[in-house]
């Protein structure tokens, strides 16, 4: 706990966090907030849950060219233009009746979205010392996720309350104040996109990046997997509710292993933490097609939710070594959009296997899937191997 007061005493970081809060805070918010929006006005579950799908496979495709606009042209002008049209664009979705209209406007608002985490990432790099950035990271990761447990929560009982429209306005308000304050820092307005070497490779002419990418692959369809069949696997057994209590324990383990990986110690390399914690992440996930809807099933979902929010943390390490100079932004942007994309597949597939064969098939391909992307990582590790350097040496 000592070095995370210690870390807040740097100057920007803390002004960084509160300025970004709010914007996540709303950016969890969106998918589920378009989701009862089109519901209220179409009264139909496949509508809604289309315009959501719909939403974030915009927002996957489209990270990698928002990143590419920071790399470009710097933070602060993509963020004055982004967040307030985003807003009032979100505001034109909330006064919108027609299905038709409210399925374009749900593909617009995931490919217009504002590039807040893409803004945050790359500027710990200029605020805090190297020795540091495994702390930055793992708070960053514990904000994100923070905003993603709360939004929900929030944007749910104001859908479901006698005035739904508050949902979007609540979202595009909070959009508003934390993407103008983020836009407003002396430390984003000063952040200068890395020079570019003339005969530097492309993003995907480096080995590592394809390896990551590949990576991203398998940890993108077992996410997907993973979403569709807990919610099924629980609604079959006749504990729908159970899902919420499952995923309140599996984020707030995510949370934890965040900040537990900022404390890691820092002569161990990124790319070490990083392949020991994914072997941990998957004997954890191991288990899980064999769990039932009881006390065993949150234990697994626990274990899983800590060392992926720890994995979070390494991740961001490892590909920041291992990009090219000039892709600060764009690196991580083009990874999530593979991961998204990936996800969006296995949300699909999830589905029609949970219906088809069972939950606990899709529990199972998680687990699969799971340790695919560790052995592509270990047999990846020399073109990682980048990351592979201590971040302070090691006493002993």
């Amino acid at each position: 706990m000592r070095e995370y007061l210690e870390f807040l005493r740097i100057p920007g970081a803390k002004s960084l966090l509160i300025a970004s809060f709010p914007a996540r805070f709303a950016y969890g918010m969106i998918g589920l907030g378009l989701y009862f929006k089109v519901y209220h006005e179409t009264h139909s579950i496949a509508a809604a849950g289309f315009a959501a799908g719909a939403n974030g496979i915009a927002g996957s495709l489209s990270t990698g060219y928002r990143g590419a606009l920071l790399d470009k042209f710097g933070m602060k002008w993509p963020l004055r233009f982004f967040v307030p049209s985003y807003a009032l664009f979100i505001l034109v979705v909330n006064m919108s009746h027609s299905r038709l209209w409210l399925m374009i406007f749900a593909v617009a608002l995931g490919a217009s979205a504002p590039p807040i985490n893409l803004s945050v990432r790359p500027m710990w790099k200029s605020i805090v010392p190297v020795e540091k950035l495994r702390i930055a990271y793992a708070i960053d990761s514990t904000a994100m996720n923070t905003g993603s447990i709360l939004g929900p929560v929030i944007v749910t009982a104001l859908a479901l309350s006698s005035h739904p429209g508050s949902a979007l306005l609540v979202c595009s308000a909070s959009l508003l104040l934390g993407g103008l304050s983020l836009s407003s820092l002396s430390t984003i307005n000063a952040w200068k996109p890395e020079e570019r070497h003339p005969n530097s490779p492309r993003l995907f002419r480096i080995p590592g990046i394809r390896i990551l990418a590949l990576e991203g692959i398998c940890i993108g369809l077992a996410t997907g997997l993973f979403n569709i069949a807990l919610p099924a696997f629980n609604t079959l057994n006749h504990k729908p509710r159970f899902t919420g209590v499952v995923l309140a324990v599996d984020s707030s383990l995510m949370i934890a292993g965040a900040l537990l990986a900022g404390l890691i110690a820092k002569h161990l390399s990124p790319l070490r933490a990083f392949r020991r914690n994914y072997i941990l992440w998957a004997l954890a996930a191991a288990p899980l097609a064999l769990v039932q809807p009881n006390w065993t099933l949150l234990v697994v979902a626990a274990g899983i939710g800590l060392f992926v929010g720890a994995q979070q943390v390494f991740y961001f390490e490892v590909l920041d070594a291992v990009r090219p100079m000039g892709t600060a932004a764009s690196a991580l942007g083009w990874m999530w959009v593979i991961e998204g994309t990936a996800g969006a597949f296995g949300n699909s597939l999830g589905g029609i296997l949970s219906e088809k064969i069972s939950p606990s098939f899709c529990f199972g391909l998680f687990s699969f899937f799971v340790l695919c992307g560790l052995a592509t990582v270990e047999l990846g590790k020399k073109y990682l191997r980048a990351a592979d350097v201590n971040v302070q040496p090691d006493p002993n």
